[in-house]
């Protein structure tokens, strides 16, 4: 088990999670600009080995990266407009327009509104290369019906594709007419090209740095995308291509009605009859991407919740048996050297510890959950071995700040106990819990470090607005705070220590 994370490429290391999204830039959000560049010189400074990083999936209505038009696809509000400008596709003019001043959130109807037009100005004047047409042609498996797909979707003023006319709604009809509107799906591609061109330099300027990028890959897709209207027979759908039933979470202690998220479900027998080929193509395809790749909700693949389409609430849901081992069983045949994380977290039974213990991932232990009960499997004393990854907290939880400040009754005096009270904070105190732990990486939210409270808090499950929004601020990056990050490193054996050039 323990050899699955040392073939990471590194031991007992750390790492920050943060998304582009909140990185501070004067475009309104985090593009792969010098915000990228100049927290990968943080990471470098405070001696990370890894960033965490949240789906880089477009976004589409409710702004959650986890319900996304396009699983194969880049999100292209995280272009870098100074890159267009210099490369003569943006006049300066132009670009003052773009800028706002760095708040605290994102305001995504302001992108909607504003950033595709300036991108239409950038497309009107480049001119199309080889570099283009290469990458059109070795990306052409997803992106051509991506394209096609949101071409429709600005046609159709962006309505859901089960409202647009039977020419367009079925898609064997709208592939043959798409020559009508060829200079729009030319449009989406170049907005992909870019993405892809810009994030690879990314990448690469990170492991100059000796940075790994990790990545996070959504169990499901949303109703509304290019998946579910090219392949609906990958889908439990019925007659007029409605889900019969849709994902979600029971409910529990901190959620009564459940967490109804909507999600078609996957026709998993057909996937299995095609040898799981459509997942097989879209891990290899996030290895593009990333270093190492977080599949979220994993539980989900052991056994999965359903819910009946039209219900408001998900009380009348019930557990389906998953196809987790027949799956990574080809998942690793075809992708033998995949380096996966296994968000391993939610209502676990033997069945998810079973398909954990085949597939050897490193599953997460989130201290947040650890001091519930006396001998919680989260607590650092009762990891087994190395082989997972310990957080404070994660994108869905409180900031550990907030999470400190509501400690109380047998909670608080568990954790006043259990975990050393060694730093000058208590949420500094967790923090080194996690670094002294045992598991071979430790993920810390930007946020936790920072000390921030919930109003700095990224996403609240079952709340379908005010999420995704955090940014942090443009001084989050100093000399200051880079070295006591990296001397609680160094104290913990964590610190990848570079040598100065």
């Amino acid at each position: 088990m323990t050899q699955h994370l040392k073939n990471f490429g590194f031991t007992h290391k750390s790492g920050i999670l943060m998304a582009i999204s909140s990185l501070p830039s004067p475009y309104g959000i985090g593009t792969f600009g010098k915000p990228c560049y100049k927290f990968v010189d943080f990471l470098a400074d405070c001696g990370q080995t890894c960033w965490q990083v949240l789906p880089l999936n477009p976004t589409a209505y409710g702004d959650s990266p986890y319900q996304s038009p396009a699983s194969f696809a880049g999100n292209p509000y995280f272009l870098d407009l100074d890159r267009l400008h210099k490369e003569k596709l943006l006049t300066s003019a132009e670009l003052a327009t773009a800028k706002r001043p760095n708040g605290e959130k994102v305001d995504y109807g302001w992108l909607f509104f504003s950033r595709f037009q300036l991108l239409r100005k950038a497309y009107s004047r480049f001119h199309k290369n080889n570099a283009f047409y290469s990458f059109k042609r070795s990306n052409a498996d997803w992106l051509e019906d991506y394209a096609l797909f949101m071409a429709l979707k600005v046609k159709n003023s962006y309505r859901p594709w089960v409202e647009w006319a039977e020419d367009e709604r079925v898609y064997a009809k709208a592939v043959a007419n798409k020559k009508t509107i060829e200079d729009e799906i030319g449009f989406w591609e170049f907005l992909q090209y870019q993405f892809f061109t810009q994030w690879k330099d990314v990448v690469r300027y990170a492991h100059k740095k000796g940075i790994k990028i990790i990545g996070d890959m959504p169990i499901y897709v949303a109703f509304d995308s290019v998946e579910v209207w090219s392949r609906p027979d990958q889908f439990l759908l019925d007659q007029n291509l409605n889900p019969t039933i849709v994902a979600g979470c029971p409910p529990d202690g901190f959620s009564p009605d459940g967490q109804l998220w909507g999600n078609p479900i996957y026709n998993w027998e057909k996937m299995k009859g095609e040898n799981f080929a459509w997942w097989v193509h879209r891990v290899k395809h996030s290895f593009k991407l990333y270093d190492i790749l977080r599949i979220d909700h994993f539980r989900g693949f052991a056994g999965y919740y359903c819910i009946p389409f039209g219900d408001s609430t998900a009380r009348n849901g019930w557990w389906q048996q998953g196809v987790g081992k027949e799956l990574f069983a080809v998942i690793k045949s075809a992708l033998p050297h995949s380096k996966i994380i296994a968000e391993d977290l939610g209502f676990i039974t033997d069945d998810v510890r079973e398909l954990l213990d085949f597939t050897g991932y490193p599953g997460m232990k989130v201290l947040q959950f650890a001091f519930f009960d006396e001998d919680a499997e989260y607590l650092p004393r009762n990891y087994k071995n190395e082989n997972c990854v310990v957080y404070t907290g994660t994108h869905d939880a409180d900031t550990t700040k907030a999470w400190c400040d509501n400690l109380d009754g047998s909670t608080r005096e568990r954790f006043m106990r259990e975990c050393p009270q060694t730093q000058a904070t208590p949420v500094y105190s967790l923090i080194a819990f996690a670094l002294n732990s045992k598991a071979n990486l430790a993920i810390i939210p930007l946020q936790d470090y920072q000390e921030l409270d919930n109003s700095c808090r990224m996403n609240v499950p079952a709340f379908g607005e005010g999420n995704w929004v955090w940014r942090t601020k443009a001084a989050y990056y100093t000399k200051c705070t880079a070295r006591k990050i990296l001397e609680l490193n160094k104290q913990c054996g964590r610190a990848c220590v570079r040598r100065k050039k």
